[in-house]
């Protein structure tokens, strides 16, 4: 499969989350679990096609938000007078219609933010002058885009919704709930694992259009997902004294997350390291949730908000002069690369950023939706 052509890799995350979701849930859940898995894809995709590609990619308003190209019309995407139409943006629609399956009018505004040619953070704004910090968010495939916005809504979530009945006891300790099949989160997180390669090798051409650095993308994202899984994998092994699946099953996941925002500026021995200390985090970031008696079922939160900021904070950390030159601009990779590879800070600086504010913009819109929610239909409802 041409590297170029990334969308085929990109819908088997969907059956990914679905089998990694219902291995981690009780055999009573099952269907509940696939509708929802379903509407994340279909209604997903028409709310992607009338809302949220205009809101992420359509012409700039004052670098916050899209404000043309909803429902795929307007004259960005076809010819005023000879109708015809840009296959480019349909293709860049299908792509982000998969990151953005979870939330229309959330992941859209951050991804504006983050990956239009207007964004107040982008890293693709014409001027260098208008750069945030210089040199814009180092987010090439989305651990603030996607993971950080999704771990975000999923920790509101379970704030606000409370834990299963019978999850903690009154003493404050916590019970083990039944898991129907590790088989299936296990074939789920391989399903992951493969669309991932996708999502970040894809990620390139809407950068820069050269198949050797999606190649690089791809070695790369094996590496950091690999080194996460084991490492998790090892530190419960000492700290729990057991193998156990589900650590390794989420370090592997961790690690990806981790890697994803410099998955196009890292060489492979920052890849290894960013991916392993994700693993770590994701161990203590789940043990930190339980001890908060707050019950994250499938460890969105620790996979995806922690591994999510770590992604972000690394890329300003182990991003190389040759690889961000490479991904980004030669003309300002002295400057914008990793601190420990010799640049200035500046886009560590510009990550923290956009972080605190993908933080915030996501918290505040899904702690409301959560709190309507819980006062309307009720948390058992959900």
């Amino acid at each position: 499969m041409p590297v170029e052509h990334p969308e085929p890799f990109n819908l088997f995350p969907q059956a990914g989350f679905a089998m990694l979701e219902v291995g981690s849930v009780s055999i009573k859940n099952t269907k509940n679990i696939l509708i929802k898995n379903i509407g994340d894809s279909a209604m997903g995709a028409i709310g992607w096609w009338l809302f949220g590609n205009g809101l992420a990619f359509g012409r700039d308003s004052g670098g916050f938000v899209g404000v043309t190209g909803f429902a795929l019309k307007g004259e960005d995407l076809y010819g005023t007078s000879t109708g015809d139409f840009d296959a480019l943006s349909y293709a860049n629609w299908l792509f982000q219609w998969t990151f953005a399956a979870s939330a229309t009018t959330i992941d859209p505004i951050v991804a504006h933010w983050a990956w239009s040619d207007g964004g107040w953070a982008s890293a693709r704004r014409a001027d260098d002058d208008d750069l945030l910090f210089g040199c814009g968010v180092t987010d090439f495939a989305g651990s603030g885009v996607v993971h950080v916005t999704g771990g975000m809504a999923a920790l509101m979530g379970i704030f606000i919704l409370g834990p299963r009945a019978g999850r903690f006891n009154e003493d404050g300790t916590s019970n083990t709930m039944p898991q129907q099949s590790a088989v299936l989160q296990t074939l789920g997180t391989f399903m992951l694992w493969w669309g991932w390669l996708g999502f970040n090798a894809g990620s390139v051409f809407s950068f820069v259009a050269t198949p050797a650095v999606a190649a690089k993308v791809m070695g790369v994202t094996v590496i950091g997902g690999a080194s996460g899984g084991i490492t998790s994998l090892l530190v419960n092994k000492l700290q729990c004294g057991y193998w156990d699946t589900g650590s390794a099953l989420n370090g592997i996941l961790t690690g990806l997350v981790s890697i994803t925002a410099g998955s196009g500026t890292y060489e492979p021995e920052g890849a290894f390291v960013v991916g392993a200390l994700g693993g770590v985090l994701y161990f203590f970031a789940s043990n930190l949730l339980l001890r908060n008696h707050l019950d994250d079922v499938v460890n969105a939160a620790p996979v995806h908000l922690f591994g999510g900021m770590w992604g972000l904070v690394s890329a300003g950390l182990f991003s190389s002069k040759f690889a961000y030159a490479m991904a980004y601009s030669e003309d300002r990779s002295d400057k914008c690369a990793g601190i420990l590879y010799g640049g200035s800070g500046s886009s560590l600086a510009a990550n923290i950023i956009f972080l605190m504010a993908v933080v915030a913009w996501v918290g505040f819109l899904t702690l409301l939706l959560f709190v309507v929610t819980k006062l309307t239909i009720g948390s058992a409802s959900v």
